[in-house]
Formats: C-alpha cells, sequence, structure tokens
C-alpha cells in the first residue's frame, strides 16, 4: 500500500494534502513494530506494509488501523449527532485525524454505535466499520447494556419486581422487561437491557411510579467502562475487548 493512501485512509486529509505531508518530510515511519528509530520518507508513492504500522505525521504518533474500533466516556451535556442542535457533538472529542476518516462503505466516518440522550453518561462506542455497528444495533443479538439509574423516589422491592416482569410502553402494547435488575442502594438502580427503544430506562421507571434523576451506562455485553477513563477521553478497542461486546473482527 502506497503511504500517501495509509495517510489518507487514516484520516490525515485528501490524498493531495496526505501527498504533501510526505514530501515536506513531515511524516516518519518506524521500520520495525516494537524497535528502531522512526525514519522521514519523501516518496509519496513509497510502499509499505499497512497492518501494524507505525509513523508519525507532523510529530503526532499514530497506528494504522483498517477500522476504528473506540471506546468514548461520553460526558453530560453532548450530543450523539453529526449534526447537533443544542449541544456539541461528541465527534469534537476525537482527534483530527479520527473525525476526518474517509468513508467505508455505507458508513460516512466513525460514527456512534448507538445513542445516549445528551444527559446521560458512560460508555458509548464508535466505528466506522458497518458490520460492528450492525452486530450490536441488531435486536437479534440481545447485546445486554448495563445502566446505573439515580432514581428521584426511594426504590422499594415491587417496583424491582415490576421492572423484572415487564412493563407496557405507550408505544407497544407487548410488555418490555429488564434482563437484570438490582437495588444497589434506595436511591441507586442497576438496569440490564438486552433491547434499545427511544428513552427506554426513563419510561420504564415512570411506568412503576419512579423517575429517572441521573443515568449513566457502565456497561456493554462484558465490557465495562475503565475506571481510569475521564470523561470526555476515548481510547482504541483491542481484540479481547471487541469479544467482550459480541464481535470478531475479520
Amino acid at each position: 500500500m502506497q503511504l500517501q493512501e495509509v495517510l489518507y485512509s487514516q484520516g490525515f486529509g485528501t490524498r493531495r494534502v496526505c501527498a504533501g505531508l510526505i514530501q515536506q518530510g513531515r511524516v516518519q515511519v518506524y521500520p520495525d513494530a516494537s524497535t528502531g528509530d522512526p525514519v522521514t520518507v519523501t516518496d509519496a508513492a513509497a510502499e509499505v506494509v499497512a497492518p501494524g504500522l507505525r509513523f508519525t505525521v507532523q510529530g503526532v504518533p499514530w497506528e494504522y488501523h483498517e477500522f476504528a474500533y473506540l471506546m468514548l466516556h461520553k460526558p453530560a451535556g453532548t450530543e450523539c449527532s453529526q449534526m447537533p442542535s443544542t449541544y456539541p457533538a461528541i465527534y469534537t472529542l476525537l482527534s483530527a485525524p479520527l473525525r476526518q476518516r474517509p468513508q467505508k462503505g455505507p458508513v460516512q466516518g466513525v460514527q456512534a454505535v448507538g445513542r445516549l440522550d445528551q444527559d446521560t453518561t458512560g460508555l458509548l462506542l464508535l466505528t466506522d466499520d458497518g458490520k460492528f455497528i450492525h452486530r450490536l444495533n441488531s435486536p437479534r443479538h440481545h447485546v445486554p447494556k448495563v445502566y446505573e439509574v439515580t432514581t428521584k423516589h426511594a426504590l422499594d422491592a415491587r417496583q424491582v419486581q415490576k421492572l423484572l416482569d415487564g412493563v407496557v410502553l405507550d408505544d407497544d402494547p407487548k410488555p418490555v422487561l429488564a434482563a437484570a435488575c438490582e437495588a444497589v442502594a434506595e436511591h441507586h438502580l442497576r438496569l440490564t437491557l438486552t433491547e434499545g427503544k427511544y428513552h427506554q430506562v426513563k419510561r420504564m421507571l415512570a411506568a412503576v411510579g419512579n423517575r429517572v434523576e441521573g443515568l449513566h451506562r457502565s456497561q456493554i455485553g462484558s465490557l465495562a467502562l475503565p475506571a481510569d477513563l475521564a470523561p470526555g477521553q476515548w481510547r482504541w478497542l483491542g481484540a479481547a475487548d471487541l469479544e467482550a461486546v459480541g464481535y470478531r473482527a475479520t
């Protein structure tokens, strides 16, 4: 793969911009994945092995990823939209190359896998892999998602049992039930869902006579939000992380 094509695929600009960066000596390539100093390459058409390639662009270190798989600790006051209406988009929290990655098939760059409301915090996955988006969003696969819910009113055993048995929402006569439900504290509910309806947690709590005051997604599948990932921060997902949400990249 030509070096200029590698940079383009990673979101460092148009093909012309990427070629210019290389020709101006602003790109260095590590000759070995684990050892050795980076070498400046000025030939935009230089052939490189893309998988595992490490390089720097204007001093910024990067590693080649055919697809971007990311986790973000979504902060409150952000929208999961490319065209936000009131609050900043979550995409402003990503580095420029991630925001500029070219379209892959039907997926137009990196996008959120599902959405969290502007006031909801916690674990959010992003990718430009259409298969990954379909796998996690498909109701057939029932990927569990765990929410930490702060309630307005004190919880009781009756409310917990009703959530486990199922409640009827106004847009569907079929009861919606929690896969798991635990009152962690008087106003702290840990709720596990395997489907994603509009404002589902808030509507389910309202159906049992309570109200959501705070909502945080702590886990998807067996992938938990790391304690050391602060709100607004993101990191790459590894193979083990992808398997934890039931996906194996090919």
